[in-house]
C-alpha cells in the first residue's frame, strides 16, 4: 500500500512537470486559467476517473503537501517583494494591506456568522481565509507587459503580503477556540508570543545568516547561480523547522526570511526569480492536483443551500465593494483602481488557511473547508474566465495596433551565393573584444538585460545600450525591429 501512494504521488509530480512545461507557452499567451487544467488534471487522476490517487481530509500525504504548499507561499510571496518599490508606493501598500485586507475578512466573518450560523471564532477563520487572495491565479495577469505599473505593484503586494496578516487571525481565531474560556494566561502568552515574536524573529535572523555565509562563500571561491535558487529554498525549509522546533510559527519564519533576502540581497533575490520560482509554482500547481482529487469538488455538494450560495457570492464581491472606495486615496487613476480592485481570486492560499484548523482537529471545521472549495471553484470560473477575456482584449489591440507596421516590414530572401554563415559567436565577450567589434564597423547592439529589481537599484545603463528587461525581451526585441544580423552583446551587472 505504501508503494502504491508512493507511486501515486511521483506520477502526479511527474504530470505536473510534464503538462506545466508543455503548456507553459500557449497559457502565457492565452491567458486560461492554469489552475483549472491542473484541477481537471487531479479528476482524472482521482476515484472518478483513473483512481490512482484518493486523498482524504485525514490522509498525512495531503498534510504534507498542505504544508510545503504554504510555506512555498509565504515564502516565495515574501522573496519576490520589491523593497524598494513598495517604499516609494508606501501609501498604496498601506490602503491595501490595511484596511483593504483586514476589511473584507471582518466584513466576511459577518457573514459568516449571520448566515452560516457559525460561532464568532469559526466565521473568523473563514473570514481570514477567503479574504486571501491567491498569487497562483493571478501570476499571468500581473506578468502581462502592458499592464499599469501601479495594479502590477498593488496585486502583487496583496496577493503576496495579506497572507502574513491573515495567518495570524486565522491561528488566534483557533487558539479562541481550542483553548476557550478554560484556556490559562500564561498558555495565551505563550502562543501568542510564539506567533508574533518568536516566529517572524527566528526566521529574520535564518535569513540573515544564511545571507551572511552566502556573502562570505560567494567572494572567496564563487557560488552557482543555480544552486544559489536552492539555496533561497533550503532557507525556507530551515526557518521553518527552527521556528517549530521551539514553538514558533514556522510559517510566518518562513515570510521573515524571505523578507530579509529580499531586503539584503538582491542577487539572491534575482537568482530565485529566474531558477527556483518555476519549482515553487509547480509544486503549488501539484497542490491543486491534489485538492482536484476530490476534496475540492466537496464544494458544490453546499451548492444547493441558498445561504451558502449568497455567502460564496458575498466572499467574492465584498473585497471589490471595499477596495474601490480605499483605493480612491491611493492617488492612482480610476482605471487602474478598477483593475485592481476586479481581479482578486480565492484559491490556493484560502485552501492551505483553512486546512490550519482541520489538521488542528477543530470540530466543525470541515464545513469551513467545503464552503471555502465552493468559494474557489466560483473564483476559478469567474475570476480566471475574466483574466482571460482582459488578456485575449488586450493581445487583440495590440495586434491591431501593430499590423500596419508588419505589412510594411521589409522581407529579405535568402541569397543563394552568399557565403556561408560565420559560427556562432563565443558566449563571453570582454569589453576590449566588444570595443574592437564596434571599430570595425560590423553592426553591434548592446543591451541591459537586467532584471527590474536590479535595474531600479541603479538604472544608469552603458552609453548606447538599449534596455532590455529579461521578461520580455523577445517582444521588445520584434517592436523594436532589432538586426537579425547583428551581434547581440548581452549584460546583467
Amino acid at each position: 500500500m505504501i508503494e502504491h501512494h508512493f507511486a501515486a504521488l511521483l506520477a502526479m509530480i511527474g504530470i505536473v512537470i510534464i503538462i506545466s512545461s508543455l503548456l507553459s507557452g500557449a497559457v502565457e499567451r492565452s491567458g486560461l486559467p492554469e489552475v483549472a487544467i491542473f484541477l481537471l488534471v487531479g479528476t482524472v487522476l482521482g476515484p472518478s476517473g483513473l483512481g490512482l490517487v484518493d486523498l482524504a481530509l485525514d490522509s498525512p500525504t495531503l498534510k504534507a503537501i498542505a504544508t510545503l504548499a504554504l510555506v512555498f507561499v509565504l515564502f516565495t510571496d515574501a522573496i519576490q517583494a520589491d523593497i524598494g518599490e513598495i517604499r516609494k508606493q508606501r501609501r498604496l501598500a498601506a490602503l491595501i494591506l490595511g484596511p483593504g485586507t483586514l476589511l473584507p475578512a471582518a466584513l466576511l466573518a459577518l457573514a459568516a456568522w449571520l448566515l452560516l450560523d457559525l460561532t464568532p471564532p469559526m466565521a473568523a477563520i473563514l473570514g481570514g481565509a477567503l479574504a486571501s487572495t491567491d498569487p497562483v491565479l493571478l501570476r499571468t495577469f500581473v506578468r502581462h507587459p502592458e499592464l499599469p505599473p501601479s495594479v502590477r505593484l498593488g496585486l502583487r503586494i496583496e496577493s503576496g503580503m495579506n497572507d502574513a496578516i491573515l495567518l495570524p487571525v486565522v491561528v488566534l481565531a483557533m487558539l479562541a477556540i481550542s483553548g476557550g474560556a478554560e484556556a490559562e494566561a500564561p498558555d495565551v502568552a505563550r502562543h501568542v508570543v510564539g506567533l508574533f515574536l518568536l516566529g517572524p524573529a527566528l526566521g529574520a535572523l535564518t535569513g540573515y545568516v544564511a545571507i551572511t555565509l552566502l556573502d562570505q562563500v560567494r567572494r572567496r571561491v564563487g557560488v552557482r547561480r543555480d544552486y544559489e535558487s536552492l539555496y533561497a529554498l533550503g532557507v525556507a525549509f530551515t526557518a521553518f523547522a527552527v521556528a517549530e522546533a521551539v514553538g514558533g510559527s514556522g510559517f510566518l519564519a518562513a515570510f521573515a526570511a524571505g523578507l530579509v533576502i529580499a531586503a539584503l540581497d538582491v542577487e539572491l533575490c534575482d537568482c530565485f526569480l529566474d531558477y527556483g520560482e518555476a519549482s515553487a509554482e509547480m509544486f503549488l500547481l501539484l497542490s491543486f492536483v491534489a485538492f482536484g482529487t476530490g476534496l475540492i469538488w466537496t464544494g458544490l455538494s453546499v451548492a444547493g443551500d441558498w445561504r451558502v450560495l449568497l455567502f460564496a457570492v458575498l466572499a467574492l464581491s465584498i473585497r471589490t465593494a471595499v477596495l474601490l472606495p480605499v483605493l480612491a486615496r491611493s492617488g492612482i487613476d480610476r482605471q487602474s483602481r478598477r483593475l485592481i480592485a476586479l481581479f482578486g481570486p480565492r484559491g490556493l492560499s484560502s485552501l492551505l488557511l483553512v486546512l490550519l484548523p482541520v489538521f488542528a482537529g477543530i470540530p466543525g471545521a470541515e464545513r469551513l473547508f467545503v464552503v471555502t472549495c465552493l468559494v474557489v471553484l466560483l473564483s476559478v470560473v469567474v475570476h480566471g474566465g475574466g483574466i482571460a477575456l482582459y488578456l485575449r482584449r488586450q493581445g487583440r489591440a495590440r495586434a491591431a495596433a501593430t499590423a500596419p507596421a508588419a505589412h510594411t516590414a521589409p522581407v529579405v530572401q535568402p541569397d543563394a551565393g552568399a557565403a556561408k554563415p560565420e559560427p556562432p559567436a563565443p558566449e563571453r565577450i570582454t569589453i576590449d573584444e566588444l570595443v574592437q567589434l564596434q571599430r570595425t564597423g560590423a553592426p553591434v547592439i548592446l543591451a541591459d538585460v537586467r532584471t527590474e529589481r536590479s535595474y531600479r537599484d541603479d538604472p544608469s545603463i552603458a552609453a548606447g545600450a538599449i534596455r532590455l528587461p529579461p521578461d520580455d525581451a523577445v517582444r521588445l526585441a520584434r517592436e523594436r525591429r532589432l538586426d537579425q544580423h547583428a551581434t547581440i552583446v548581452l549584460y546583467c551587472a
